[in-house]
């Protein structure tokens, strides 16, 4: 018996040169910090009149000794003030709303939504999720990077596109679909996305939705099926139409 179990106990203190297949992961989101010249503790930072205006606004909502809750709107109008979440956004958010620097950090690196690094002036995400993927995100994402020259994580030298590469934006029905700063364009084509690119380079916000403008909202592609009557206004009307 023993020298059966001897090979294979061997065999497991035996050193192994094969990675684990999580160290081959790729993200261009990086949790930690790292001081640069333009992203250290030493660039001051405070929110401008109107923006202080704002964060007292919603530090009001909460109890004097729950205002640590403000943490991710606040951190919100830093970086929408800034630019995107710098070091010095997140410590003076953490002595604003009286907690620990640690705490802000936590939420900062948690949630996508905070950019730590500076970012160009139209930020691309670009869904690639199963619903997206199946209606051709491939194709999206290589006409962006084909035309802007540019990865998921990277800037352009203009500094006037990022690109990312996102999970699920919740507009799967109209997959595929972008994100362009705050707006959702969808329905996309490698056509259409290269000149939703062009009119962000000539300064003309495109109008967001669906770019076939076949469907105003998230109806079926072949046409509203439902509510297909005169919307009522009240109980009246209701009544009247037999609902």
């Amino acid at each position: 018996m023993l020298r059966l179990i001897r090979p294979r106990l061997a065999a497991l203190a035996r050193p192994t040169t094969r990675a684990p297949q999580a160290l081959n992961a790729r993200t261009h989101i990086v949790s930690v910090h790292r001081n640069t010249e333009n992203n250290n503790p030493s660039i001051p930072f405070e929110f401008s009149p109107e923006n202080m205006k704002r964060a007292e606004e919603v530090i009001a909502k909460y109890p004097p000794q729950y205002k640590k809750a403000a943490v991710m709107p606040l951190l919100d109008i830093g970086q929408r003030q800034l630019g995107y979440t710098s070091i010095s956004v997140m410590n003076y958010v953490a002595k604003l709303l009286e907690m620990p620097p640690m705490r802000v950090y936590e939420v900062a690196t948690f949630y996508t939504m905070y950019n730590r690094t500076p970012m160009g002036r139209y930020h691309l995400q670009i869904c690639t999720t199963t619903p997206c993927q199946l209606c051709g995100s491939d194709g999206i994402m290589e006409a962006v990077q084909n035309t802007l020259n540019i990865k998921p994580g990277e800037t352009t030298k203009d500094n006037l596109f990022t690109l990312s590469e996102v999970e699920c934006l919740g507009a799967c029905v109209n997959a595929p679909m972008m994100a362009i700063n705050d707006d959702y364009y969808e329905d996309l084509t490698p056509e259409g996305t290269v000149k939703l690119l062009e009119d962000c380079k000539a300064g003309k916000m495109p109008t967001p939705g669906p770019e076939n403008h076949v469907r105003r909202d998230c109806e079926p592609a072949s046409g509203q099926k439902v509510l297909l009557s005169k919307e009522p206004h009240n109980v009246a009307d209701f009544l009247q139409e037999g609902i």
